[in-house]
């Protein structure tokens, strides 16, 4: 087809005649709404930036006497973190004579292994940098996705136990009030008698 044809053709559809391949020879054009296809590119490259997530370098700092309810926090931090598809460092940091018994350091950190579990994966084995004692960790695509799914299905257990325990409340039947005591007959009459004896 010629490009003048292909023009007026394009503009009897009421649309617009674009070029989709000039070096082939002859070159590809294409009848369509061009201001459209425009805005439907540009909508699928803003929903593949959404999607993609940049893994950045989280850092979480230990003691070598860091006790077990201040691990079991900042854990919970590298453990968020490496849901999200962080690399979570985990640095054990000495001060003064504590350098003498680095063997607490490396403990710690072997602790930090065995709490976060499947998730972690270690991407560099611990070493020492200065008074710095350190270790990367990436996650584990398969643990993190089961772990969502039990996350999920714990969450959705527990709103369905909600659900269950308020329609309960609401056929509950109201409960009977326990009629008012009334004060005895005889307390009553007592004023009355006295009365009668005054006059």
């Amino acid at each position: 087809m010629t490009p003048d044809e292909a023009r007026t053709r394009a503009d009897e559809e009421g649309l617009d005649l674009v070029e989709v391949a000039p070096n082939s020879t002859p070159p590809v054009c294409r009848i369509m709404d061009y201001g459209k296809f425009k805005y439907e590119e540009k909508k699928k490259k803003a929903a593949g930036k959404g999607k993609a997530h940049a893994a950045s370098l989280k850092e979480v700092k230990l003691r070598p006497g860091t006790d077990q309810h201040d691990l079991d926090f900042k854990l919970k931090n590298a453990r968020r973190f490496l849901m999200d598809g962080d690399k979570v460092k985990i640095t054990v940091m000495f001060r003064g004579r504590e350098m003498v018994h680095r063997q607490h350091g490396y403990r710690q950190l072997d602790r930090v292994r065995e709490m976060l579990g499947e998730i972690a994966t270690m991407e560099s084995n611990p070493r020492m940098e200065g008074r710095f004692l350190s270790m990367i960790l990436v996650s584990n695509k398969d643990a993190v996705a089961k772990a969502r799914k039990a996350e999920a299905e714990a969450e959705a257990e527990a709103r369905s136990e909600e659900a269950g325990e308020a329609s309960g409340a609401e056929e509950a039947p109201p409960k009977k009030q326990a009629p008012k005591k009334t004060a005895p007959a005889e307390a009553t009459e007592a004023p009355a008698r006295a009365g009668e004896a005054d006059a």
